[in-house]
């Protein structure tokens, strides 16, 4: 008899196991997609507001793939990746957290449904493959090292074909070519930071597909300062920090000086020799208090005139935000733009044409209960992507 029933529960963990070994999908959390053609997003007069707070937490309940792990053959039109990286912030540390809280912050993002009404588009049912690609693994024990996990994460993304061909274009009907320097169709890259520092590898990793690339910089800090005066430089790896990436950036022809713009500027100086040295590294500026006088109209029109049409790379920091509507980040800088208009202004980016984006420098410790801050970054993204889904990556050719 016993031996009868030692037989028998074996047959019947090896029946669970079986099971679990070929039917793992039966468990798959609630509303969890594997693939964005499987998501479950309401359209025009559909149910919303159901259940979007269960399940995994991906950004915007995208589908969770693993790019850089057993899904690394799967292409996509928009990834979002996560750089949990702050070994090189100067005062309040915790933005290695920001990818989890962007996340959280994004979990009310589809919760009446994705119609971006003033830019008129759903960028979930757009028709682009949007997925969530989790986190680049990033050591915090070595910096170099950092840099170099972001820069390789970030560029076996970025070269990958993309899921959806370019098309013809609205107004003449031809076929679109990509923008590329390397001449191929290449998706587009949202990374969750992580502090400022992290633009130097995505830079480096944008400029192997387009070359020295044009940058919208929102910030309340310029970050081209020279290494010798940010930090004072104690040591090589020290040098390189969020305060002095764009220098670096700049030194390494990453950037198309001159077609480069920060917005939200607001930061104290060392003195007038910060901006001529912010000129030196290609770009141009706009004051936060400028909002005052020429408003979100004269600001979108000022970064539009300075890059043209040419391919733009986007980096926010949360800090352009005033704190009072995003508290949670490592400098924070009174007198800034408050969400509304950051959003305004971001809509009005409408028709350039963004390669990739991030934001950066979310510190959710320092955020209030209400999460303020991971919601206001999770909105602006989806500006972001809104934009991106309304202008592919083509132009017509001569």
């Amino acid at each position: 008899m016993k031996s009868q029933t030692v037989t028998l529960f074996a047959l019947v963990f090896a029946a669970v196991g079986l099971a679990h070994d070929h039917h793992h999908e039966d468990q798959i959390p609630l509303n969890y997609v594997k693939y964005p053609y499987q998501a479950v997003y309401p359209g025009d007069d559909e149910v919303t507001a159901d259940s979007i707070f269960s399940g995994i937490t991906t950004f915007a309940k995208l589908p969770w793939v693993q790019c850089l792990g057993k899904d690394r053959d799967t292409t996509f039109d928009i990834a979002f990746i996560g750089a949990p990286f702050d070994t090189g912030t100067s005062y309040r540390p915790g933005a290695r957290f920001g990818p989890a809280g962007i996340r959280t912050g994004s979990r009310r993002l589809t919760l009446y449904g994705g119609y971006n009404v003033p830019l008129e588009v759903n960028p979930f049912l757009s028709g682009l493959k949007i997925v969530d690609c989790g986190d680049i693994p990033v050591t915090p024990y070595d910096n170099k090292y950092a840099i170099q996990q972001i820069e390789g994460g970030h560029k076996e993304l970025l070269h990958r074909p993309a899921f959806s061909p370019l098309g013809n274009d609205a107004l003449t009907g031809k076929p679109l070519v990509p923008i590329s320097v390397d001449g191929k169709n290449h998706p587009r890259i949202v990374t969750l930071g992580g502090d400022h520092t992290i633009v130097l590898p995505l830079l480096r990793s944008i400029h192997s597909a387009y070359g020295p690339i044009s940058v919208i910089h929102f910030d309340s800090h310029l970050d081209t300062w020279k290494p010798s005066v940010f930090g004072g430089a104690p040591s090589d790896q020290a040098a390189i920090n969020h305060g002095t990436y764009f220098y670096w950036a700049s030194q390494e022809g990453l950037i198309k000086n001159g077609s480069s713009i920060h917005g939200a500027i607001r930061t104290t100086l060392s003195g007038p020799a910060d901006y001529a040295n912010d000129d030196a590294s290609g770009f141009q500026r706009i004051e936060a208090r400028e909002i005052d006088t020429i408003g979100t109209d004269g600001i979108i029109e000022k970064i539009r005139k300075t890059v043209g049409d040419r391919p733009v790379y986007l980096s926010i920091d949360i800090d352009s935000i005033d704190p009072a509507f995003a508290p949670a980040t490592g400098t924070p800088e009174t007198g800034g733009w408050s969400t509304r208009e950051l959003r305004t202004i971001l809509r009005g980016l409408d028709g350039l044409h963004i390669v990739s984006a991030d934001i950066v420098e979310v510190a959710p410790a320092y955020d209030t209960n209400a999460e303020l801050t991971t919601m206001a970054a999770a909105d602006v993204l989806f500006e972001v992507i809104s934009v991106m889904a309304k202008t592919p990556l083509g132009k017509v050719a001569n």
